[in-house]
């Protein structure tokens, strides 16, 4: 995994963070509680197994999830999010209370592509948002 300085916008970091296919559907999931990978893939119909593994194991390398194996036959691996990756239980209220808000016929099915997350990064990198 290729590493390089976290970006001094907040914003930026954030879609750093998050950036991928299915990242942030994946912390969805989490946020309902600890989840074993039969249960994520279950619940993200589409996912394939190589995507799911891929966005857990940087998830972990970032500090957001921790994977938890319990030594018992068959072998009990279990996901769930850290207090850093709890901290985005708001994000993600907000997120999905501004969802509810969009008119039905205003929304489109968008698939999840890494062009998607690319356009999110740039925007971020200019960081409007961020306090002077």
């Amino acid at each position: 995994m290729e590493t390089s300085k976290a970006p001094c916008c907040g914003v930026a970091r954030f879609f750093q963070l998050l950036e991928g296919p299915w990242a942030s559907l994946i912390v969805r999931e989490l946020l309902a509680g600890p989840r074993r990978f039969t249960e994520l893939r279950q619940a993200l119909q589409g996912i394939s197994a190589h995507t799911l593994t891929s966005r857990l194991r940087q998830f972990e390398a970032s500090g957001l999830v921790v994977r938890t194996a319990y030594a018992q036959t068959p072998l009990r691996v279990v996901y769930e999010l850290t207090p850093l990756g709890e901290g985005l239980r708001g994000v993600f209220d907000a997120l999905r209370e501004w969802g509810e808000s969009v008119p039905a016929q205003a929304t489109t099915v968008i698939q999840p592509t890494d062009g998607v997350a690319m356009s999110m990064r740039e925007i971020a990198a200019g960081c409007p948002l961020a306090k002077s």
